[in-house]
C-alpha cells in the first residue's frame, strides 16, 4: 500500500452493526487493523462496549429493527466524524421452524431485522454517503439467499438474506452516479454464536454441515471479515455483487 493510501485509509470511518460478537466483532478487528476508525453498534452494550474497546473505536448502542435509533447513530456518527465512509450491515437474527410453524410475529421480527433494518441503515446513512460523494455498504447477506436451508429450516432467514442480496443490486445501480458502492458477502456455514444455537453441539447435524462443503470444514469469522474487508475498501470498481464465502458450497 503507498503512503498516500495508508493515509487515506487511516482517515476513514466505519460503521459495524451487530458487531458484539461473532462475524461482526471479526469485521470490526480486520477494519481497525487497517487503520480505519471503526464505531461498532449493537443492541448488547456489553459486549458491544467490549469489542469498541479492543479496536480502538466508538460504541453506539442500535436495535437496527428501530428506524429512528438507526436515524440518530447515522446522525451521531456524522457529527462526531464529519464523514462515514463504510457501512457494514451484519446485524442479523434467525429462527429455525418448519414453514407451517412459522407465526406471523416470527416471519416479521426476522424480516424487520435482517431485512427492513437493513434497507433503513442504507437509507440513513445513505444520504450521507450521497452528500459527500462516496461510500462503500456491505451487507451480510447469507449462502441460504441461494439454496434452501436443509436439514435446518428458517424460511423466514432465507427469504430475508435474498431481500439482502437484491438490495444491495438495486442501490448499486441506483447510487453508482453518486460513487456510492453497495455490495453484499454471503458467508456459508460460520462458526459463531449463532451457530451455536441451531446445532453445533449435535454431532449428527454438524456431520451433515461439514458434508456438504466441498473444503471439509465450517468457516472461521475471520475469514468472512476478510472477504468484506477488500470488499469495502480495496474492490473500487467492484458494486451490485454477492460475494459468496461458502468453502465451496454453492460451487458443487
Amino acid at each position: 500500500m503507498t503512503e498516500s493510501l495508508q493515509r487515506h485509509t487511516e482517515e476513514r470511518v466505519a460503521v459495524v452493526t451487530g458487531a458484539g460478537q461473532g462475524i461482526g466483532r471479526a469485521i470490526a478487528v480486520a477494519l481497525a487493523a487497517r487503520g480505519v476508525r471503526v464505531v461498532v453498534t449493537d443492541r448488547n452494550t456489553e459486549t458491544g462496549t467490549a469489542v469498541a474497546k479492543e479496536v480502538g473505536g466508538d460504541f453506539l448502542p442500535l436495535d437496527v429493527s428501530d428506524p429512528r435509533a438507526v436515524a440518530g447513530v447515522a446522525g451521531e456518527v456524522v457529527r462526531r466524524f464529519d464523514r462515514v465512509d463504510v457501512l457494514v450491515n451484519n446485524a442479523g437474527i434467525a429462527h429455525e421452524d418448519d414453514a407451517l410453524d412459522v407465526t406471523d410475529e416470527i416471519w416479521h421480527r426476522v424480516l424487520d431485522v435482517d431485512l427492513t433494518g437493513t434497507f433503513v441503515a442504507c437509507r440513513e446513512f445513505g444520504h450521507h454517503f450521497v452528500r459527500q460523494g462516496s461510500g462503500s455498504i456491505v451487507n451480510i447477506s447469507s449462502i441460504a439467499a441461494f439454496i434452501g436451508s436443509n436439514p435446518e429450516y428458517h424460511v423466514a432467514y432465507d427469504v430475508a438474506k435474498a431481500g439482502v442480496s437484491q438490495l444491495a443490486r438495486s442501490l448499486a445501480v441506483e447510487w453508482a452516479q453518486y460513487g456510492v458502492r453497495v455490495n453484499a458477502v454471503a458467508p456459508g456455514r460460520t462458526r459463531t454464536p449463532i451457530l451455536d444455537t441451531v446445532g453445533m453441539d449435535d454431532p449428527q447435524r454438524m456431520t451433515q454441515w461439514i458434508g456438504q462443503i466441498p473444503m471439509g470444514r465450517l468457516l472461521e469469522a475471520e475469514e468472512i471479515a476478510v472477504a468484506v474487508t477488500f470488499v469495502a475498501l480495496d474492490a473500487t470498481a467492484m458494486t451490485g455483487q454477492t460475494l459468496l464465502v461458502d468453502g465451496g458450497q454453492i460451487a458443487q
